[in-house]
């Protein structure tokens, strides 16, 4: 299904399920049901990531969202959100760094 007001289109859907009707992926019900709101913050996390090589227009933007929105739904296939940990609610147990230059450390303030 493309046309080309599609990204105004996209603006209007919320749940997982009508983003992957939209780009008319199959999916299972149970797998969505349980991992809606990871499989989306996934394709967002895809898109944000790929945004400089996306193509700007047309069928093949339409393409690129699609097959990003299609990863993200195999993540959960093939996974669950506690391995594949989308949101930081699920890495706070895990050890974190901070980064402090040297400049930072003697700085007076």
């Amino acid at each position: 299904m493309y046309e080309s007001d599609w990204e105004e289109q996209l603006e209007e859907l919320s749940a997982a399920e009508e983003f992957l009707e939209f780009f008319d992926i199959e999916f299972e019900p149970s797998v969505v049901f349980v991992n809606r709101l990871h499989i989306l913050q996934r394709f967002h996390d895809y898109l944000n990531r790929d945004e400089a090589t996306l193509p700007t227009e047309g069928e093949s933007r339409y393409d690129a969202f699609r097959e990003r929105l299609g990863a993200a739904y195999e993540d959960f296939v093939t996974s669950d959100a506690l391995t594949e940990k989308v949101f930081k609610v699920f890495r706070m147990h895990e050890p974190q760094s901070t980064f402090v230059s040297v400049d930072d450390v003697f700085q007076t303030s």
